[in-house]
């Protein structure tokens, strides 16, 4: 099932833990480390939102309703787990009182102050991580050994986490792989029916209903409540049959770029799996990489970098010691660098086998989704996981740069199936 988000290969050949995370919410709590916007006088509230159960995308939907205000004009940081515990900053142009007023099962929101600027995606630090793995099959010593492993390869790759696609149906990329195509009616049906193993059972017969039949009517009065992005782009076919690109449209922004980002995260994925499965190292860098610098804003992806050849490699080999700069893939765009050598041999044998070109990024019929590339680090460094062993249950702390994935760190140390995180 990896294979089809473009994960191929574990870094580390330690024996995996197994075991399983999520089995309850408070197994999996994420504390965003937020960029604080100035306070002032100004039109938004700024507040922290702790939320139980809630997949971000949802949860921002709801509180627009509650607010009656759009749901693109609430500004958050980041998408958070959704079987978890999360804090995480948001911003709503709405008075103080109006926000005091919403009331939603699991969520708390506890208003801080009012600021002229809004909370923009990927304006954070990073998260804390506090996590329990149940049910581990390996001893105490298994866990010591392959997290040892991972600290003294410094880090473990970077691969965008299985909730980038879609845990219950990890289709997000291959929307975006249509939208990019031009094949809006591809995109809508493969989200909105496309039936998928791993989905409860009135969904998945919902779905299969629709791929089977086109009945959008019908379809709108079988499918669960809990769908309600699905169901918004079926009430909108069965009032406008064909029009594909508008029931597109009906759904928030955000949702819609991250279906493009998807397919971008696909791509970077199988690159760093054929450059892991070739041998090359990731802590390291080869003639034909492009780095980039490496600071207090841990900056994982850049516009920009420098190419390594060989009258450089050994000087930022040292810094890469030092974790001053790390090697890096491309995330495919219509412009950015990609590298030379071996790497760029990958980042071109991967665009060519999924029959894509750079310049199909550039979308002319929904510009705002074009995207125009970058590079991203290939590994994650981190020191100190903390964690400790009680019976079968492994308890796990630890701090990610923003944009990092915990579930990658999870697949190296558990090696389990893909459900099991």
């Amino acid at each position: 099932m990896e294979e089809a988000i473009g994960i191929e290969v574990f870094l580390t050949s330690s024996e995996g833990i197994k075991g399983k995370i999520k089995n309850y919410p408070e197994d999996f709590i994420v504390e965003e480390v937020p960029v604080y916007p100035l306070p002032s006088n100004g039109k938004y509230v700024i507040a922290e939102v702790i939320s139980r159960n809630w997949e971000t995308n949802r949860l921002i939907e709801k509180l627009a309703s509650c607010l009656h205000i759009s749901s693109n004009s609430i500004g958050y940081a980041g998408i958070k787990d959704r079987r978890a515990i999360t804090s995480q900053l948001m911003s709503f142009p709405v008075e103080i009182e109006d926000l005091k007023k919403v009331s939603l099962p699991d969520v708390k929101i506890n208003i801080l102050y009012k600021s002229s600027k809004a909370i923009h995606r990927g304006k954070l630090i990073g998260n804390h991580f506090h996590i329990v793995i149940r049910n581990v099959e390996g001893k105490k010593e298994d866990v010591e050994k392959v997290i040892k492993e991972i600290e003294e390869i410094g880090g473990f790759p970077n691969f965008f986490g299985v909730q980038r696609f879609g845990i219950a149906r990890p289709i997000t990329h291959i929307v975006g792989k249509h939208i990019i195509k031009n094949d809006f009616e591809k995109a809508v049906m493969t989200y909105i029916a496309h039936p998928s193993e791993g989905e409860d059972e009135e969904s998945y017969n919902a779905r299969k209903f629709l791929h089977e039949t086109n009945d959008f009517e019908k379809a709108l009065e079988i499918y669960p409540k809990k769908l309600v992005f699905e169901r918004r782009i079926i009430r909108h076919l069965a009032k406008k049959p064909g029009d594909w690109k508008g029931a597109l449209l009906s759904l928030p922004k955000n949702l819609v770029k991250i279906f493009v980002h998807a397919y971008q995260s696909y791509l970077f994925n199988r690159i760093l799996s054929c450059r892991i499965k070739r041998g090359l190292p990731i802590n390291e860098a080869i003639e034909g990489d492009i780095i980039i610098p490496w600071g207090k804003e841990m900056i994982i992806q850049s516009y920009d970098g420098i190419l390594v050849n060989k009258k450089n490699i050994d000087k930022i080999n040292e810094q890469i010691k030092k974790r001053k700069c790390f090697p890096s893939g491309a995330i495919i765009g219509y412009e950015g660098m990609l590298a030379d050598g071996k790497m760029g041999e990958i980042e071109r044998e991967v665009m060519a086998k999924e029959d894509i070109k750079r310049e199909e990024f550039k979308i002319p019929h929904l510009p705002f989704l074009s995207c125009k590339g970058m590079r991203r680090i290939i590994i994650v460094p981190i020191r100190n996981i903390k964690w400790e062993m009680k019976g079968k249950d492994v308890f796990l702390s630890f701090f990610l740069p923003k944009g990092c994935y915990a579930t990658s760190l999870l697949r190296e140390i558990m090696k389990a199936d893909i459900y099991s995180y």
